[in-house]
């Protein structure tokens, strides 16, 4: 074999020009440096005004979002921006004519008060009556606040009795003659006896019988009622507990010759005058005193045979039973407690109808 030059030898037996394998023209950029300046000159020379410190890493999704939080505690407030000259006048506008519309409001609450006083010979019109504490107690109640609730019994009575008094002498109503000569007015009283029973577990309608002729109030002559005319009412249902007396209301009157009137719910009374009925009250104390006996009876079932030589097991299962047997017995007697008195009127029972609107009515000739 020939001998390689020595020249040779020394050449590189790599190419000139090697391949490159990666790109390295087209280098992803960094989001945002391509809105940078290039150089320290391109900066701007005032810092832009920074806003509120905002939570941790959630700052930059809020306000993506449009959340604007409020400043974090301890933080500095920032800047007060200028004042804009048009939001001032606006909010001045505003004001202005939110203290007219309030001037206006009170000037109708003294216009009443004015217009009575005026009526009444008072004081002249235009200036209000009565004390500046009076003053504001009508326009605090008029303007639907009212006087703060008393917050005791003692203070109730005590408000009651130190309370404005009423310095109005004659009445702005004229004297009205009756309606028709045949009319009940009101304050007249209608006798009358139960015809169907009562009872207040379920609510329901009564009927009654007029024991009594009702003649005319203004001469006492003429009959309108005959005895033996029905009425037709309706009693209130729901009885608190203490309750002893059934509120009841009649609707309709109808006369034994077929014709009616409508009462528009004149409240029903006893023989004495006193309002709605009473003859007969369950309280359900026996059922009360049942609960109570089976609650106790189920506690003292459930601590029975206890006994510190158990298994942690079986204490842990009779501790649970006798958690829900006790439970148990004290939503017995809370339902039990919850029951209301049922009142009963029976049939016969005398009931009165007292009169609160004049029912215009005509002579009743069979």
């Amino acid at each position: 074999m020939a001998p390689r030059p020595i020249g040779r030898a020394l050449q590189s037996s790599r190419p000139a020009d090697p391949a490159e394998l990666y790109n390295t023209d087209n280098r992803s950029t960094a989001d945002g440096l391509s809105r940078l300046p290039a150089d320290y000159a391109g900066l701007p020379r005032q810092a832009p005004p920074l806003g509120p410190p905002l939570p941790g890493d959630l700052g930059r999704p809020m306000l993506n979002a449009g959340v604007h939080p409020e400043p974090l505690p301890g933080a500095p407030a920032p800047a007060a921006p200028a004042p804009d000259p048009e939001a001032q006048r606006l909010a001045q506008e505003r004001q202005r004519l939110a203290q007219e519309r309030e001037a206006a409001r009170a000037s109708r609450l003294f216009a009443n008060e004015t217009q009575t006083s005026a009526e009444g010979g008072g004081p002249v019109a235009g200036v209000p009556s009565g004390s500046p504490d009076s003053v504001l107690r009508d326009v605090a109640a008029a303007a639907g606040g009212g006087p703060s609730a008393p917050a005791s019994d003692a203070e109730r009575r005590l408000a009651f009795l130190n309370g404005n008094a009423d310095r109005r002498t004659a009445s702005a109503e004229a004297l009205q003659a009756p309606i028709s000569p045949f009319t009940v007015q009101a304050g007249a009283v209608i006798a009358a006896a139960m015809v169907t029973g009562l009872r207040s577990d379920l609510p329901g309608q009564i009927t009654a019988q007029v024991t009594e002729n009702v003649y005319d109030s203004p001469t006492g002559r003429i009959l309108l009622i005959p005895q033996g005319a029905r009425l037709i009412g309706q009693y209130d249902a729901e009885v608190a507990f203490g309750q002893s007396r059934a509120l009841l209301v009649w609707n309709r009157l109808i006369l034994p010759n077929g014709r009616s009137i409508v009462l528009e719910r004149q409240p029903g009374a006893d023989a004495s005058g006193y309002a709605g009925l009473e003859d007969e009250v369950d309280n359900h104390w026996g059922q009360l005193f049942r609960g109570a006996v089976l609650s106790t009876l189920l506690s003292i079932g459930a601590e029975a045979g206890t006994s510190s030589d158990e298994s942690d097991l079986l204490q842990a299962i009779r501790r649970g039973a006798s958690d829900s047997i006790s439970q148990t017995g004290r939503q017995i007697v809370g339902r039990s407690l919850n029951i209301q008195p049922t009142i009963t009127i029976r049939p016969g029972f005398p009931v009165r109808v007292i009169v609160t609107r004049d029912l215009v009515l005509e002579p009743y000739g069979g």
